[in-house]
């Protein structure tokens, strides 16, 4: 199975070692699934990290390190340049969307806007994802 994971999923792995964000991270390590990361998901990583109240919790230096480490380790796919098959109400996530499509990838986040739209792509929530990989971790969901 290969997995997007939003920005916001990245972010609560950074700020949490014992949240279900951070054992995603790790079944992703222990080979469980394939991360698919991009410049646009790695720009907008650093950018919220780079926050002030992010900043305070996750110092420049370690969050420069996280990204870089993902950018490093994940498998790197170029941005896509085509509309997503499936709109989201913020169009800010619309890459997430078209890079999971185009890398036939769950996506994964705890964004409402992206979440909703599970009954029309494969988007999962940090906890399903581990529950399905923990059921079956062949399972993949594009067509």
């Amino acid at each position: 199975m290969r997995a997007v994971l939003d920005a916001n999923v990245l972010i609560s792995a950074a700020l949490s070692s014992r949240g279900t964000p951070a054992r995603l991270l790790l079944a992703w390590q222990a080979g469980a699934f394939e991360l698919v990361v991009s410049p646009a998901l790695l720009a907008e990583l650093r950018r919220a990290l780079a926050y002030p109240k992010l900043a305070r919790l996750v110092p420049p230096a370690d969050a420069d390190a996280f990204a870089a480490w993902l950018g490093r380790t994940a498998e790197l796919a170029g941005d896509s340049p085509g509309p997503p098959p499936v709109r989201s109400e913020d169009p800010a996530d619309d890459y997430l969307i078209s890079l999971a499509a185009a890398e036939r990838a769950v996506l994964v986040s705890g964004d409402g806007h992206l979440t909703v739209l599970a009954g029309r792509i494969p988007v999962r929530t940090p906890a399903q994802l581990l529950a399905e990989l923990a059921s079956d971790p062949a399972t993949s969901s594009w067509p």
